[in-house]
């Protein structure tokens, strides 16, 4: 599975916004910071402003910042309302040609798998992705660590 462009560079754009909460950010600056095209950046903008994670301020002086608080920004509902088909494989969609659709089990295994791959994203929120990085020595600490570290917290 590969989620399209659109939805990569709407966790960028959402990134960078996150990280400046103190002000409107504006596309170009957002196009520099990542190597987007501006025209691409406004398609974007305008769809997640328009799926309410965005507020956009027009005219001179205009913008945009986050219309909800980073921890309130799912990156579940952030994939889902930028993406516009989840049909892995042919059989998935509504609209499918293939002869063994009524005797054949990948369509379960495949949706399942999508299903988990959601649910996945869907315990994580914008809050994740601006949270600092480990730092280097906690990034050496053995595999295990980060297990026994995380069932503690649970």
């Amino acid at each position: 599975m590969r989620l399209t462009t659109m939805s990569d560079y709407a966790m960028r754009l959402l990134m960078y916004v996150g990280r400046h909460p103190e002000r409107l950010c504006t596309i170009s600056e957002v196009a520099r910071a990542h190597g987007i095209s501006e025209a691409h950046l406004t398609k974007i903008t305008h769809q997640l402003a328009l799926a309410g994670w965005l507020k956009t301020v027009r005219g001179k002086g205009g913008g945009m910042r986050l219309a909800a608080s980073p921890q309130c920004i799912g990156l579940g509902a952030v994939v889902r309302s930028m993406e516009p088909d989840f049909s892995i494989v042919e059989c998935l969609s509504g609209d499918t040609t293939c002869q063994l659709t009524s005797s054949c089990h990948l369509p379960g295994i495949i949706n399942g798998a999508l299903q988990s791959f959601m649910q996945h994203l869907d315990r994580y929120t914008l809050a994740d992705l601006l949270a600092p990085i480990a730092s280097a020595a906690d990034r050496e600490l053995p595999l295990n660590f980060y297990k026994h570290a995380k069932l503690a917290t649970l």
